[in-house]
């Protein structure tokens, strides 16, 4: 099951055991795969070589994890470990060893890559291999991963809808381009030449005439022909804010415009939020109240509250 999710790996406990303990949940957000695994045991594990990128994150016990003919790193719940297209991997797990296993397609992350950099990548992606998860960069990383845990609870759907999957997948894969150091670390870091107007222009009026449409900031700036960076330093000058902020404005605008309007039992509060983008309610909630002075339900209970007292002023009229 393992080989058919990642890629062919082969298994081997150390001492010969009546039964294997194992515990493996895999999920797919948008093209990423996301997996939980944990051994019971002692476990030695070989694999083909790798078609994408893998990232190892160890959450208990500790493993000496090795990439082609590369050192070996001494991964454990503050160092995770990134393993490279074309090679093979070696992991030495101890007794009780957990893991979050992520495999992202090698093909997605060069395009985000060439989206950020605004021309074709030059040489192959090569990250460092340990991650420091203790910094604050490896940090920011395990939060995003804490938001899609929260978003496989049983009974929420949020993966389930498009929109939401590519957003969180294209967090993932960003989150792992700009805080693990890599070949092209240095030209990322650089301060990129804001776009002009125009561009940023366009961009707003593709925002405004289309806001459901799952929009990032590679489709925006593909569209408007700009890099990703200087779209966004654009928008920083001219708007005072990131394009994504202002499409999340834009959405919540929408939102409130549909729920001021909604017939009561048309939609829900989940609904409305789901349809135009929104993938933590948690957080939708808060935007919400910042922006508008209330809370979602309130501006839907207030709106079938008007309607329901003209539909009762009509029904005494006629009387």
């Amino acid at each position: 099951m393992l080989s058919e999710a990642y890629l062919p790996s082969t298994f081997t406990p150390p001492v010969r055991a009546p039964d294997l303990d194992v515990h493996l949940n895999v999920i797919k957000i948008g093209r990423i795969t996301a997996g939980f695994l944990r051994f019971g045991d002692a476990m030695r594990i070989r694999t083909a070589e790798a078609a994408n990128y893998h990232l190892d994150i160890p959450t208990a016990g500790s493993s000496v994890m090795r990439s082609g003919q590369g050192r070996p790193v001494y991964a454990t719940p503050s160092t995770g470990t990134v393993f490279m297209p074309g090679r093979s991997a070696e992991l030495d797990c101890d007794p009780d060893c957990a893991q979050i296993c992520l495999m992202f397609p090698r093909n997605e992350i060069h395009a985000e890559l060439e989206s950020l950099l605004g021309a074709p990548a030059s040489r192959p992606l090569e990250f460092s291999r340990p991650m420091d998860l203790a910094a604050p960069a490896g940090a920011t990383f395990v939060e995003t991963l804490r938001l899609i845990d929260l978003a496989t609870v049983p009974g929420n759907r949020l993966l389930e809808h498009p929109l939401a999957a590519l957003r969180l997948e294209q967090t993932l894969t960003l989150a792992l381009l700009l805080t693990q150091p890599n070949n092209y670390s240095a030209v990322l870091d650089k301060t990129p030449k804001p776009s002009g107007r125009r561009p940023v222009a366009h961009a707003i009026e593709l925002i405004r005439a289309r806001p459901e449409h799952p929009w990032t900031v590679a489709t925006l700036a593909a569209e408007v022909a700009v890099s990703v960076r200087s779209l966004q330093a654009g928008f920083a000058r001219s708007v005072g804010q990131t394009p994504m902020r202002y499409l999340q404005q834009v959405r919540l605008e929408r939102v409130h415009a549909e729920l001021a309007r909604a017939e009561p039992g048309a939609t829900t509060i989940t609904e409305a939020a789901t349809w135009w983008g929104f993938t933590h309610l948690g957080r939708f909630a808060h935007q919400y109240r910042t922006t508008f002075g209330e809370l979602p339900s309130a501006t839907l209970t207030r709106n079938h509250n008007t309607k329901f007292a003209r539909s009762s002023g009509a029904a005494s009229r006629r009387a």
